[in-house]
């Protein structure tokens, strides 16, 4: 059985805090739990406000569609609405304190992956006078 793993990054090694903010995701491909390819897809242009909530410009968003033959991403930190529509296209979606990509499979791979879902960002209303830290919060890694 086949299935792609999709990490937001920014190097190829680390997940990146931030499901928005990554400059790519890391595509890896397991056949019967052995990883057999890599490909980095990159997401291209960065505007800071639709990355970092996900908000849906469209039905045919470019970082969701690069997404659309994978079954699961894992990721540390993402906005409410990135969440429900990763879940939609019907992606398995994991936000985990691991820091590193490899660290993160291995666990996936054994089966004790944890999924925690603190991280998850909540969507708030945008007013004139907010100060633009778009609620985010502290994402924090795991040390090894």
């Amino acid at each position: 059985m086949q299935i792609k793993i999709a990490f937001p990054t920014d190097d190829g090694e680390t997940i990146s805090r931030h499901f928005g903010s990554a400059h790519y995701f890391q595509v890896l491909t397991l056949e019967d739990g052995t990883q057999t390819a890599v490909e980095r897809r990159e997401k291209g242009g960065h505007d800071h406000h639709s990355h970092e909530h996900g908000h849906d410009h469209g039905q045919h968003n470019p970082k969701f569609a690069l997404l659309h033959d994978c079954q699961v991403l894992i990721g540390a930190g993402m906005g409410q609405p990135a969440y429900d529509k990763l879940q939609a296209l019907g992606l398995t979606v994991y936000l985990t304190g691991e820091k590193t990509i490899a660290a993160a499979l291995a666990k996936y791979q054994a089966g004790t992956l944890d999924n925690d879902m603190r991280r998850v960002h909540a969507h708030h209303d945008h007013d004139p006078g907010h100060d633009h830290d778009h609620g985010r919060q502290e994402i924090n890694f795991v040390d090894k």
